[in-house]
C-alpha cells in the first residue's frame, strides 16, 4: 500500500503538516508516502508575469511554496527514515506554460518524484473555477489533451497526473456528460510516449470521494496504457488533509490489478521501484 500524491498546508488548498502525513501513513502501515505540494510552472513568482488575474495573492509565488516544501520534507524524511518510506515530491502543474519556470523546479535534486499535472489551460483559470455554462466543453477538452500531449513530449515528470481532471468538475460537478473517447488516438499517443520513455502515469482516487465517483482515469483508460506498452502506475489519493490519506488506495490496487498489472509502483530518486499486487 502506497500514496504517492498527498498535500499540507503549504499547498494554497491544503491542510496539516508533512510530519502529520507521515505519522497517518505509519499508523495506515504504508510502506511509502509521497507529500507532493502543488508548484504551477506559470506561477512560480509574482502576477506580474501572469496572464490571468487571480483575485488572491496565495495563487502565486510557487517558487515559494517549493522551497519550504523541500525544507520540511527533508526534515520529515530524516525523522522518519526507520519507519517509512518518505519520498520528497511535487506536483507540477502546467509545464507547458513556461519551461523555463518547470526546468528549474525538476533540475533540483532534492526531489525524489515529480507529478507532471494540468490544472488549467493557457489563458483561462484553474478548471475548478471555470462557469461551464459558458464554455465550449468539447474545445476546452481538445485543448486540455493537445497540452497534456506537449507536456509528454517534454517528459521531464516521473508520473502524469489525473489523466481526466477536468472530468472531476465538468461531469462532477457541473453534470456535463462527457464522451472522453472522442480523445482517444491523442490520449492513445500520450501513453505510447509515457511508456517508451519508461515513466507512468497515476491512478488519482480523489474522485472516489468526490461527485464524479470515479478514479482518475477510470478502468478503460489503465486499460489502455497497458495496451500502449505502459509498465509504471503509481496510486495517490490526492489527499488535501491528512485524514483522507490512504483512501481509495485499495481500490485503485484493484483496477491496476484488472487493467493487467503485475506491480504498482513509487520513486526515489526519479528511479522506480515497483510492488507486487
Amino acid at each position: 500500500m502506497i500514496d504517492c500524491h498527498t498535500h499540507t498546508s503549504i499547498s494554497p488548498d491544503g491542510y496539516d503538516f508533512a510530519e502529520m502525513s507521515a505519522q497517518k501513513a505509519t499508523e495506515l502501515n504504508l510502506t511509502a508516502i509521497a507529500v507532493t505540494e502543488h508548484c504551477e510552472s506559470n506561477r512560480l513568482y509574482g502576477p506580474e508575469k501572469c496572464d490571468i488575474q487571480y483575485n488572491e495573492e496565495h495563487f502565486f509565488y510557487n517558487y515559494d511554496i517549493f522551497q519550504r516544501s523541500m525544507n520540511e520534507n527533508i526534515m520529515v524524511k530524516e525523522k522518519y527514515k526507520n519507519k517509512i518510506i518518505f519520498i520528497n515530491g511535487i506536483e507540477l502543474g502546467q509545464a507547458t506554460h513556461d519551461f523555463e519556470a518547470a526546468e528549474k523546479i525538476v533540475s533540483d535534486d532534492r526531489l525524489d518524484f515529480t507529478i507532471g499535472s494540468m490544472h488549467e489551460l493557457k489563458g483561462k483559470e484553474d478548471f475548478a473555477f471555470l462557469d461551464y455554462s459558458k464554455e465550449n466543453v468539447g474545445e476546452l477538452l481538445s485543448e486540455y489533451f493537445n497540452e497534456l500531449h506537449a507536456l509528454c513530449k517534454w517528459g521531464k515528470f516521473d508520473t502524469l497526473g489525473h489523466l481526466t481532471y477536468p472530468l472531476r468538475y465538468i461531469a462532477g460537478e457541473a453534470g456535463i456528460n462527457v464522451d472522453v473517447s472522442a480523445y482517444d488516438d491523442i490520449i492513445k499517443e500520450c501513453f505510447r510516449i509515457i511508456a517508451s520513455n519508461d515513466k507512468g502515469i497515476e491512478i488519482n482516487t480523489s474522485g472516489l470521494r468526490q461527485p464524479y465517483g470515479k478514479t482518475f482515469p477510470d478502468l478503460k483508460y489503465i486499460r489502455l496504457f497497458k495496451e500502449c506498452g505502459g509498465k509504471i502506475i503509481t496510486i495517490g489519493s490526492d489527499a488535501h488533509r491528512t485524514q483522507d490519506i490512504g483512501k481509495g488506495i485499495s481500490d485503485a490496487v484493484s483496477l491496476a490489478s484488472q487493467a493487467g498489472f503485475e506491480k504498482i509502483y513509487y520513486f526515489e530518486k526519479h528511479i522506480p521501484f515497483g510492488i507486487k499486487i
